[in-house]
């Protein structure tokens, strides 16, 4: 994994808008609707091209696939899986519950649906992945991005989302899941590309999954979660694995959220090097101010996030550079690459919180931001 040796590189989270013709292709793959396939991997393929395009233009370094292929980026596995014809009850994000007339004015964005584990896991169509990897080779193929990666659900992520009507217990679930996403990780990381993990499981499940645990309580879940992530990513060195922590990409109270301080010291237990996490919008921008008393291990790299991706305000890049140097201050600015909050396209859908255009105009002022950073931090 690059570092920023001589300036501040960028990122971001891993998922971007679809086209709209692709998100209602996604749609009707993930409510069962009939679908021209070989229409739908021409279209991917296309869009793949265009999203490594838009971040090389937008002078992002570090660039993803945007998740072009990808439904919602946990549940997308239920096509590639048996064992996922089950239906999960969607729970309502307790930091909600306590303005009910508020969330009752609020519309259904999302239309993905959430299965259920009600079977044994196994692999049902590895092709997927491997077309995911081909897509994204042809497309960097003809670019000149710094590096590469590519997201992946964890168990635990997986797990929070689409409940256990199966195994005998937690425990065991995540243990299977553990093992067959192994083979997904160890695919991405022989493609040649970084692994990114998305686990908001270790922070949006306390307010989400398990709003009825103490923090101490929720601690111990996110550790068993970090255990069984750790054997998955036993064969993958570090340096080529980023984690994705998150407590919700939605535009909401969030006033329940578990805070920075709670948490990241079992987040660096995790093998992974790189740690992504929020740090731009109101309700986790001050805890930048955790590094002041929390040490960064030394084969530890942070990903604060320096755009809000909820909202359609396009960040100052002054103000992106001030959040940049004010990390890079604790921490050490080697250490240090700018990303975003969380994805621009979590979900597959028609509609955005933040409009794509929108989206690429706040990653080329994340890039302006960070040659302003590099400016302060190197002369």
């Amino acid at each position: 994994m690059k570092r920023s040796t001589d300036r501040i590189l960028t990122t971001h989270t891993g998922s971007l808008p679809r086209p709209m013709d692709l998100a209602t292709m996604l749609e009707a793959l993930d409510s069962g609707e009939p679908l021209n396939q070989d229409a739908f991997k021409t279209r991917v393929r296309e869009a793949v091209v265009e999203a490594v395009g838009n971040q090389v233009e937008s002078r992002v370094d570090v660039v993803s696939d945007g998740e072009q292929g990808k439904v919602g980026y946990s549940t997308y596995v239920r096509h590639r899986l048996t064992g996922f014809e089950g239906e999960s009850s969607v729970s309502v994000l307790s930091d909600w519950t306590d303005f009910p007339a508020a969330i009752a004015r609020q519309p259904q964005r999302s239309t993905v649906m959430r299965p259920a584990c009600d079977g044994p896991i196994e692999w049902k169509d590895k092709e997927q992945l491997q077309t995911d990897i081909s897509n994204f080779k042809a497309a960097l193929s003809a670019s000149d991005a710094t590096e590469a990666f590519m997201t992946a659900a964890s168990p635990g992520v997986v797990a929070h989302f689409m409940l256990n009507h199966y195994y005998p217990s937690r425990e065991a679930y995540l243990a299977r899941l553990a093992e067959v996403m192994k083979e997904e990780y160890n695919a991405i990381h022989q493609a040649g590309f970084l692994l990114q993990v998305d686990c908001p499981d270790l922070a949006m499940g306390r307010h989400l999954r398990f709003p009825d645990l103490s923090n101490q309580e929720f601690l111990k879940v996110a550790e068993a979660n970090i255990e069984v992530l750790n054997h998955a990513l036993a064969d993958i060195p570090p340096d080529r694995i980023r984690l994705h922590l998150c407590w919700g990409n939605y535009e909401g109270p969030h006033h329940r959220d578990i805070p920075m301080e709670d948490i990241i010291g079992i987040v660096f237990k995790a093998r992974p090097q790189a740690v992504s996490f929020e740090g731009a919008n109101p309700r986790h921008e001050h805890e930048w101010e955790v590094f002041k008393d929390v040490k960064l291990p030394d084969d530890k790299i942070i990903i604060p996030g320096v755009l809000d991706s909820t909202t359609n305000y396009i960040e100052h890049p002054r103000l992106i550079a001030q959040r940049i140097v004010r990390y890079a201050e604790l921490v050490g600015k080697e250490n240090v690459i700018a990303g975003s909050d969380c994805g621009f396209g979590t979900f597959g859908r028609t509609s955005y919180t933040v409009e794509p255009e929108i989206v690429w105009a706040k990653l080329r002022a994340m890039s302006e931001g960070a040659q302003l950073a590099s400016k302060q931090l190197w002369g």
